[in-house]
C-alpha cells in the first residue's frame, strides 16, 4: 500500500514538473503584449535582473524572473550591454534576451566637423548628453598621454567623422577612435604623397593639411590652395596665412584680423615667420588631407577672393597679376557698399 501511495506521489510530482517545464518553453516562445516598440535604457552598471526588470516595467516582458533564471541556465552570468534599446512589438522574452546580451542597441552619433579646432572638439563631447565624461575636465596634455602620446600636441590629431555610438560609450573611447582613425588617414596621404613636396614629415603634412583646410571650404580649389603653399615653401617665401594668426589669437580673436595683429610676432603668425607653424591649427578632413600631399600642378604664389563675389579666388604667379586682382574686388566692395 505505501509503494503504491509513493509511485503515486512520484508520478504526480513528475507531471507537475513536466507541465511547468512546458509552461516555461511556451512563455519564453510567447510575444509580449506590447503592440508598439518599447524604448528602455540599461544604464551602466546594470545586473541581469535589473535589466530584464526594466524591461519588464516598459511592458515588453511579462515574466522577467523567469527569463532570468533560464538566461542563468543558457548563458552562465553573460551581463547586458549598456545602451538604449528599441524592441520590437510583441517581441519573445527569448529575442529580448538575444537583443541584450548581443547589445544590439540605438547607436547615437556626434559629428566632428572638418576645420574645427581640437577645443571645439572637446566642447561638442563634453555637452553630449549621451557620453560618459570619463575624460571631462583633463588638460590636453594628460589626454594624449592618456592616448599613449605623451608629448604630442592634441591639435589636429583627431579625425573629423560621424562617430556612432551606444549610449553610455566613454567619451575615451571616441577620442580613441577618432586619434586612430587619423593616424591611418595621414599615414596613407604621406604614403601616397607627391615626391616633391617640400615637406620632411608626416606631421609637416598634417599641419599642412591643417592649413590649407582652414584657408578654403571649396573642395574645387584646396588643391590650388595647397599648390600655393607649397611653392612658397620652395622659395622661403611666407606662407601670409590670416587663419594662422586668428589660431594665434585664439580667445582674443574678436572676427576681425587688425593691423597690428599682422604684425604682432608669434609662432603662429606666418606673416612674420617662414615656413609652417609650429602644430597644426585644426583638424582636416580627408579632402584637406589629399589635396596637401597632392597640389595642383599650378606655379601660382598668390591668391585672392575674385570680385564676383562667388566664392572663388583668383590665383596668380606674379605679384603685378596679384596686385591686379586685389583692385578689382576692392573696386566691387566699393560699388557695392555705394
Amino acid at each position: 500500500m505505501l509503494a503504491r501511495w509513493l509511485l503515486v506521489v512520484v508520478l504526480g510530482l513528475a507531471a507537475s514538473a513536466g507541465g511547468g517545464w512546458y509552461w516555461a518553453q511556451q512563455e519564453l516562445r510567447r510575444g509580449a503584449d506590447n503592440d508598439a516598440t518599447v524604448k528602455v535604457a540599461i544604464p551602466p552598471g546594470a545586473s541581469l535582473r535589473s535589466a530584464l526588470r526594466l524591461v519588464g516595467q516598459a511592458g515588453a516582458l511579462r515574466h522577467p524572473r523567469l527569463l532570468e533564471w533560464h538566461a542563468r541556465l543558457e548563458h552562465a552570468g553573460v551581463p547586458p550591454k549598456v545602451g538604449r534599446y528599441l524592441v520590437d512589438a510583441h517581441a519573445t522574452p527569448l529575442q529580448v534576451l538575444d537583443q541584450l546580451l548581443q547589445g544590439r542597441v540605438i547607436l547615437e552619433q556626434l559629428t566632428v566637423v572638418e576645420g574645427w579646432t581640437f577645443a571645439q572638439m572637446r566642447q561638442a563631447l563634453d555637452a553630449h548628453p549621451d557620453l560618459a565624461h570619463d575624460w571631462r575636465g583633463l588638460s590636453a596634455p594628460a589626454l594624449m598621454a592618456n592616448l599613449g602620446q605623451k608629448g604630442m600636441p592634441a591639435e589636429g590629431h583627431f579625425f573629423p567623422d560621424s562617430y556612432r555610438f551606444a549610449a553610455g560609450t566613454s567619451d575615451s573611447e571616441i577620442y580613441r577612435m577618432a586619434f586612430e582613425r587619423m593616424q591611418r588617414e595621414l599615414a596613407a596621404a604621406w604614403q601616397d604623397r607627391d615626391r616633391a613636396l617640400p615637406l620632411s614629415s608626416p606631421t609637416d603634412l598634417l599641419i599642412f593639411a591643417s592649413i590649407v583646410e582652414r584657408e578654403t571650404g571649396r573642395e574645387d580649389e584646396r588643391a590650388k590652395v595647397a599648390a600655393v603653399f607649397a611653392n612658397r615653401l620652395r622659395i622661403g617665401m611666407r606662407l601670409q596665412s590670416d587663419p594662422t594668426i586668428i589660431y594665434g589669437l585664439g580667445a582674443r580673436y574678436d572676427g576681425n584680423i587688425r593691423k597690428r595683429d599682422i604684425g604682432a610676432d608669434s609662432p603662429y603668425n606666418t606673416y612674420t615667420r617662414a615656413g609652417l607653424t609650429p602644430t597644426p591649427i585644426a583638424l582636416p578632413g580627408l579632402a584637406a588631407l589629399q589635396a596637401a600631399a597632392h597640389p595642383a600642378p599650378i606655379r601660382a604664389l598668390y591668391f585672392v577672393a575674385s570680385a564676383n563675389g562667388d566664392g572663388t579666388h583668383v590665383f596668380s604667379e606674379t605679384l603685378a597679376q596679384h596686385n591686379a586682382a586685389v583692385r578689382q574686388l576692392v573696386a566691387r566692395t566699393r560699388r557695392k557698399a555705394s
